[in-house]
């Protein structure tokens, strides 16, 4: 009898446990702060009461994020700051947050780099006692009960826009993708390692950049939702409309931040809400504002892939293959057959746009 009471006991504080951290889950909550400043990239992550910041805009925003940290969500401690690469429009603001706010960690992909608003980094860094870490690609810290790994760079760019640090942030069945700058080859790198990169939300790569979000790479995240943080009327035309069309093929709601102003998505493990400083929602904007045509190229279905084929020389290409545009319009045809289905009707896998390594 004893020794069935104790197992008793044990049960109901197993169901105890279960039922306190799911109801903790439930009550809990991870959002995301897109801010709008300007033509650089900052957000900002708070789950259970921990924060996380990536990136911080450009110099002229540091005002701007003292206030919203202070002010606005009335932080005194951000646990860990992620300054992707060292580039201006991502860095400069940094040194807002570290004013108003004391921190944990700051991970940067380079320790040294000859510029102001790296030294001004490194200086209100310095003041704190803090020096820059260089996270390893699966290297992982928490905020809260969310989960963040990163995934790039594994290797040295010349390219500093490939150096931008990449992190994956998973927090119940949801997931986040922060890339920074990060251009094809760290795409391309990414997807050829195998890593995990499907994730509910996208922040794209670049201010929306055609040298970023590659098929190769989309087709890996396949985000639900896409936020392109960028500057209005911006000189170097962010967004792409190619990137645009990537983006609007892979099935992706689009927000952005020229024309939404800061955008906070809130996660409760489940589902994402999104809400836009202006504009209301994607949906209340005129769609061609936000995803460009995709011309004649037809649209991806999720799960499933669509090929570009070359009739004449019997080759596998992606539709954002190089090769795809120099191919005459006679010898194009288009199928979302798998690609054994195609080999086995005569063709081969582009060399250089690797459709092979698709997954589906």
């Amino acid at each position: 009898m004893r020794n069935l009471f104790r197992k008793l006991i044990s049960v109901l504080l197993i169901v105890a446990c279960v039922f306190i951290n799911t109801s903790a889950f439930a009550e809990s909550n991870l959002t995301i702060h897109f801010l709008d400043v300007g033509q650089g990239a900052a957000a900002i992550i708070q789950c259970d009461g921990e924060v996380m910041m990536f990136d911080g805009g450009s110099a002229g925003n540091s005002s701007f994020i003292y206030s919203y940290l202070q002010n606005t969500l009335g932080l005194e401690h951000i646990d860990v700051m992620v300054a992707s690469h060292p580039h201006e429009d991502h860095i400069g603001g940094l040194s807002g947050a570290l004013n108003a706010c004391s921190v944990g960690t700051i991970y940067s992909p380079v320790t040294e780099y000859d510029s102001k608003q790296f030294s001004s980094l490194l200086k209100y860094a310095g003041k704190q006692g803090l020096s820059l870490t260089v996270p390893a690609v699966g290297d992982t810290f928490t905020v809260g009960s969310a989960m963040a790994t990163f995934l790039s760079p594994a290797k040295a760019y010349d390219n500093i826009n490939d150096l931008s640090l990449v992190v994956r942030i998973v927090y119940g069945d949801t997931s986040f993708l922060f890339t920074g700058d990060a251009e094809w080859d760290a795409e391309h790198d990414m997807v050829d390692a195998g890593l995990e990169l499907s994730s509910t939300l996208l922040s794209v790569g670049h201010h929306g950049s055609n040298t970023s979000s590659s098929y190769v790479f989309l087709r890996e995240v396949m985000p639900e939702y896409a936020v392109i943080s960028v500057g209005k009327d911006n000189s170097y035309g962010h967004p792409s409309e190619d990137t645009l069309s990537r983006l609007r093929d892979v099935g992706a709601l689009v927000y952005r931040t020229d024309l939404q102003g800061t955008i906070t998505c809130v996660s409760d493990g489940h589902t994402l809400s999104l809400e836009t400083e202006k504009n209301v929602t994607a949906d209340g904007l005129d769609r061609s504002m936000l995803i460009a045509s995709a011309g004649p190229m037809s649209i991806f279905n999720r799960g499933k892939t669509e090929y570009v084929l070359n009739t004449r020389s019997k080759k596998i290409h992606l539709p954002d293959c190089a090769s795809v545009d120099k191919m005459k319009e006679k010898n194009k045809a288009y199928s979302s057959e798998t690609i054994s289905e195609l080999e086995s009707q005569g063709y081969t896998p582009c060399g250089n746009c690797r459709p092979d390594l698709q997954k589906g």
